[in-house]
């Protein structure tokens, strides 16, 4: 293990305070992002999605359950698998605390994915979620926000994978989150992210880039290919 250098009191307090100069920027760069993220303009969800969920056929427009605003976690869980992403299963470990602040400002949540009702349902009971999970499995929905790719499956209009030219070439399924505002009976899609752009939404990640020894991927065959299922990891 190799460890940072070790310093004296005041030698740390001279490294601390040039590191939270940096901090401070870049805490003024993620605010302008974040208003930038929010000028974007909207476009209208034009099509009409009915999925399929524990309370039965539910519009996209159910999904908002009231509120203005919904965030959506595209989880990747084909229908062919028995359980779903572990990648996506460590996203997600916190949407059920997110709701109801979420609530408070206005805004709803789904994850959707393209895995059998049943399949999902029994994946959520043993992870212990509770959050809303619908399943697309009979509609274009995946498709049309390009986190799914199958040959004779026409995708969405604007581009492969994460925005891109780039065909996606590591499977069916892709993650992603996509924010939606609704104003009458008109829904707005007003942002998406993908890839590296989830990592702000993994709580675990966020505590680790504080430690000294970081995320220690360094040298895996990919960044997550240590992550379990919640319930997987060696009681040691």
């Amino acid at each position: 293990m190799k460890l940072p250098k070790i310093a004296s009191q005041n030698e740390w307090l001279v490294a601390r305070k040039a590191l939270l100069a940096k901090e401070k920027e870049f805490s003024k760069q993620r605010d302008a992002i974040a208003a930038a993220r929010r000028e974007l303009p909207m476009m209208k969800v034009e099509k009409t999605y009915v999925f399929d969920g524990p309370k039965g056929k539910q519009s996209f427009a159910d999904l908002f359950a009231g509120k203005t605003q919904l965030a959506v976690y595209h989880f990747m869980f084909d229908p062919s698998w028995e359980v779903g992403c572990k990648s996506c299963s460590f996203v997600s470990e916190g949407w059920d605390s997110v709701i109801p602040h979420l609530a408070a400002r206005d805004t709803a949540f789904a994850a959707i994915s393209r895995a059998p009702l049943a399949k999902l349902l029994a994946f959520q009971k043993r992870m212990g979620w509770t959050f809303p999970w619908l399943s697309s499995a009979e509609i274009d929905f995946n498709f049309d926000f390009n986190v799914s790719f199958v040959e004779g499956k026409k995708n969405g209009d604007l581009g492969g994978y994460n925005i891109s030219d780039t065909k996606f070439t590591h499977g069916h399924e892709a993650p992603g989150f996509s924010v939606f505002l609704k104003d009458g009976d008109a829904i707005y899609r007003g942002y998406s992210s993908y890839a590296r752009g989830l990592d702000t939404l993994i709580h675990t990640y966020n505590v680790l880039d504080m430690t000294p020894l970081g995320r220690q991927e360094e040298g895996l065959p990919y960044g997550m290919s240590w992550v379990r299922l919640h319930d997987a990891y060696d009681a040691t």
